[in-house]
């Protein structure tokens, strides 16, 4: 009788932690909705219904393109809470939307909250921001909290429209959770030119690579601020370039510019047109870096006076970063990114 109790009471253990291991591959570690905080002021609520197709096509992320076909799902949930329950791969959200104001003098954030599992998000057709990386390169980014900077701009006076390429790789899938919306915020300074978006990138090291003429045709292209770990170099630790092209507006002539690079993983040097303005960490080696984060560099905001005389107000003119990376992620991934004034970023820091 005893041995037959026994029996009866292992075989109820068993099948408790089969169903608790069970609940824990279904369920993902999802953050709560306030481990980050929204503290910005409300310029549009994006919670509620948009448009929905699972599928992938790059003419999708157009501004003009007829959904009105699609699906219809309610942000923020996993779409199988939506009728498309065990659905792994790529999908699209897309959401119309209408400004009464003119908003481009306010420093704005798309707020995504937390999606499964990577993203890239794209604004009247442009690229604002990106976590995680698509197959062959897959990279999960299920608990980062997205927050995308819109460019100066960018947010027009009347019908706009936001569109969310979403790759799943298993269990629940979509815009999960968080405050969806757009906001304004004034804990950062707001640059007079957005260097965000897409860059020239490419791995290894030459200091021909920061001279103006420097063929660069060849690069890949990356989102920046992002990690490059995130968008196709997985695990690469070492040396690494960064160029965009860029113009300065005419107004800006005479005044005092300030480069913001945001935060860079590990330590940079920085030039502009060929001259380097700002360097952070320890350059001082001939080949590789031994002591390259020796003051948390990574965490550092960038922040470099750009000389007189080196901008070219009647033309382009070229940013290159030299990078590198010691261990984990790395590259230029925290902004804001761009060129403020003195003054502007003086009155900021007063505040």
């Amino acid at each position: 009788m005893i041995s037959l109790l026994k029996i009866i009471y292992l075989h109820f253990f068993f099948v408790i932690i089969a169903i608790f291991v069970l609940i824990g591959c279904v369920e993902k570690n999802y953050p709560p909705e306030n481990r980050e905080e929204v503290n910005g002021k409300l310029i549009v609520n994006l919670k509620g219904e948009w448009k929905f197709s699972l599928g992938d096509s790059f003419k999708w992320y157009n501004k003009d393109f007829n959904d009105v076909n699609w699906e219809r799902i309610v942000v923020p949930s996993s779409w199988e809470n939506q009728g498309f329950h065990g659905y792994d791969g790529f999908a699209w959200y897309r959401k119309e939307f209408y400004l009464n104001d003119d908003v481009s003098d306010e420093n704005l954030y798309l707020i995504l909250g937390y999606v499964d599992d990577a993203d890239r998000t794209y604004l009247n057709g442009e690229l604002i921001g990106l976590s995680g990386d698509f197959p062959p390169n897959y990279n999960t980014a299920y608990n980062a909290f997205r927050k995308y900077k819109i460019p100066n701009g960018l947010l027009k006076k009347g019908k706009n429209v936001i569109a969310v390429r979403v790759y799943d790789q298993e269990l629940e899938g979509g815009i999960m959770n968080g405050e969806i919306g757009i906001y304004s915020f004034n804990d950062e300074p707001n640059p007079d030119i957005s260097l965000e978006g897409i860059w020239k990138f490419k791995i290894g090291d030459d200091k021909l690579r920061a001279e103006i003429k420097y063929d660069d045709s060849d690069w890949d292209s990356l989102f920046v601020p992002a990690h490059w770990d995130m968008q196709g170099y997985r695990r690469y630790d070492g040396f690494a370039w960064y160029r965009k092209k860029f113009s300065v507006d005419k107004n800006l002539k005479g005044r005092k510019l300030i480069l913001l690079l945001g935060k860079v993983d590990d330590i940079d040097q920085t030039f502009i047109n060929g001259v380097q303005i700002g360097s952070t960490g320890l350059w001082n080696f001939d080949k590789v870096p031994t002591e390259f984060n020796t003051r948390n560099e990574w965490e550092q905001k960038r922040v470099y006076t750009i000389p007189d005389g080196i901008l070219n107000f009647n033309g382009e003119n070229i940013i290159a970063v030299r990078v590198y990376d010691g261990f984990q992620d790395g590259g230029i991934y925290q902004g804001p990114v761009g060129i403020i004034t003195q003054k502007k970023l003086k009155e900021f820091s007063a505040r």
